[in-house]
């Protein structure tokens, strides 16, 4: 079963406020920002057609004016139970509020995960209040992905997306699994050290695939210190579509073919694909949510190509 733990859709640029990319971006991400519609959730669902199961997460930042709400998100998941999984943004700068929203989006939108994203949200990652949240998360058995925003938006604060950061997380909530997205991205030897130090951390491999040469030494580098076996897919949509992230995933050795560099082992490779993402995180099987799943408007789009 191929499970992409990383995806995203909203249904307008507003709602990524500050977080909308800066110019000078990769063609994919240009024309997200010129066309809401690409990632809505019509392309997002048709975008998912190779996968068995979808993460689709939310995002939320007081700090950045950005909100693609969990009661949008878990709207659209409870149209596909069987294919999509909700995962819920919290925003840990306002704990109480993080706290009364975790209890909602598990109990009431039937959320199955967390994500947050301590340099797009303004917070460090192992600060006392933060800590609170995530062990709350820690007692309903959700998974928590961090991820580094420092790919959106030039407010985002770098020194608070470092991997080593979670490091005390991990030390501190040895039963939360978390997952560091985009395999750390630019810092993936530290999330490779973290993978080898911790047994309920995880890297998913969404972005880093549209940079081949960084994708082949973070995988090779993983590969070595024996922790491909934490590594799970993610496509990253918009900015990627699943079908894309494996064929490159696939081809990745095409780099040093004629080189007298070391290739990675197809079989490996094929292990990121096909990992069972949702035993890991303590995902059994995706489920609808248990309130009454409000209207999709995704009839209005209008009908392209996969991002």
């Amino acid at each position: 079963m191929i499970v992409d733990c990383y995806t995203h859709t909203w249904d307008s640029i507003e709602q990524l406020g500050r977080c909308v990319p800066p110019e000078g971006l990769d063609v994919a991400q240009a024309r997200v920002t010129a066309d809401p519609q690409a990632a809505g959730p019509t392309r997002h669902w048709s975008a998912a057609a190779p996968v068995q199961t979808t993460c689709v997460l939310g995002f939320t930042s007081q700090y950045l004016d950005a909100e693609i709400p969990n009661d949008r998100i878990a709207a659209y998941v409870s149209q596909h139970p069987d294919r999509l999984v909700g995962f819920a943004s919290i925003d840990p700068s306002d704990p109480k509020a993080a706290s009364a929203e975790l209890a909602r989006a598990r109990d009431e939108l039937g959320m199955r995960g967390v994500v947050v994203s301590p340099a797009a949200q303004g917070f460090h990652p192992s600060n006392s209040q933060a800590m609170l949240v995530f062990a709350e998360v820690a007692q309903r058995s959700m998974p928590i992905v961090f991820t580094s925003g420092v790919h959106i938006a030039p407010a985002s604060k770098l020194e608070y997306a470092q991997p080593v950061l979670l490091d005390e997380i991990a030390r501190e909530l040895p039963g939360l699994r978390i997952v560091i997205a985009h395999m750390g991205y630019p810092w993936t030897h530290e999330t490779i050290v973290l993978l080898g130090k911790h047994p309920n951390v995880y890297a998913e491999i969404s972005w880093l695939l549209q940079q081949p040469w960084q994708a082949y030494q973070a995988l090779h580098h993983a590969h070595q210190y024996g922790v491909m076996d934490k590594l799970l897919f993610g496509s990253g949509f918009p900015f990627a579509a699943a079908s894309q992230c494996i064929e490159s995933l696939y081809s990745i050795n095409h780099l040093v073919h004629g080189t007298s560099l070391p290739t990675i082992p197809r079989e490996q490779l094929r292990g990121i694909v096909e990992r069972d993402a949702l035993g890991l995180l303590g995902i059994a099987e995706p489920r609808p949510g248990r309130r009454t799943p409000q209207p999709v408007p995704v009839g209005a789009e209008e009908d392209g190509e996969e991002s």
